[in-house]
């Protein structure tokens, strides 16, 4: 007989739904094989998949993360919308959360603003170092970069906000890169909404385009932080759903605050 498991979907680092970044959420009891987790993430077809078992007392949960084809070390909107669920479905009570994870332990607490409530991720820092421009990054996304810095993730920055929103990439370029992650950034406009903007591609995993990176934001925090002087920003992701989310650089951790709103609550059987 199959084994049944709640499944729920939160748009993440959104203001409502049908905005930011859809992740599914699937609370268990126990880890269920490997292969099971990598099926379901494929047959949800979204850019993550959240799974999470309780491990007891402050140790908090267990959190991994699924593409449609690749677990990930970290995803940030895949977290909010699991400490969503646990906060708002699963009657967690406490003012924050904690998750071991392939990055360390994380934390997400619930924090108010004048607009209401938002949860705020508590991630590593990843601050880029400088690499040289090739002709494969520019090939890839569409257009120059003025510079290029590489981590975890590569990041190339590009002259001003409407580029980076206009960029039209050439996604099987990205496959001859060897980074999974792939940002385009660049500040905001003079006297503009956001200090920065970017837009993310994942094509090595399954993922085109990200609508929203939390994880990205490990990167860009501190690199924009150091370049604007700054250290608490505002960030927008330009893709087609969009994204909002509110930065702060904390030492070698980086605060990534947003909004969520739960889509669908439901049963998978496996």
């Amino acid at each position: 007989m199959p084994k049944s498991c709640p499944l729920f979907q939160v748009d993440a680092f959104a203001e409502g739904v049908f905005s930011g970044n859809p992740a599914a959420v699937v609370p268990l009891d126990a880890w269920l094989p490997d292969a099971t987790l990598a099926a379901i993430a494929a047959e949800n077809n979204l850019s993550e998949t959240a799974f999470f078992i309780p491990l007891g007392g402050e140790r908090g949960y267990h959190l991994r993360w699924f593409t449609p084809t690749f677990e990930i070390d970290l995803c940030g909107h895949a977290t909010l919308a699991a400490a969503y669920v646990l906060f708002h479905e699963l009657g967690f009570s406490g003012p924050r959360l904690r998750f071991e994870s392939k990055s360390g332990p994380l934390y997400v607490e619930r924090v108010v603003d004048q607009n209401g409530e938002m949860l705020a991720l508590d991630f590593p820092s990843w601050p880029p170092k400088p690499v040289a421009i090739t002709e494969t990054m520019a090939r890839a996304f569409g257009a120059t970069p003025l510079e290029a810095y590489a981590g975890r993730d590569l990041l190339c920055v590009f002259a001003d906000e409407d580029t980076v929103r206009n960029l039209s990439p050439d996604l099987p370029a990205f496959h001859e890169m060897p980074y999974v992650c792939n940002i385009a950034s660049a500040a905001g406009r003079p006297g503009g909404e956001f200090d920065f903007v970017s837009r993310v591609f994942c094509p090595e995993v399954g993922i085109p385009e990200d609508p929203v990176t939390g994880s990205a934001h490990s990167l860009l925090t501190p690199f924009w932080a150091e370049r604007l002087g700054k250290t608490r920003l505002d960030a927008y992701q330009a893709s087609s759903r969009g994204g909002r989310l509110f930065c702060e650089l904390r030492g070698d951790r980086v605060r990534i605050a947003g909004r969520a709103a739960l889509y669908l609550r439901g049963t998978i059987y496996v």
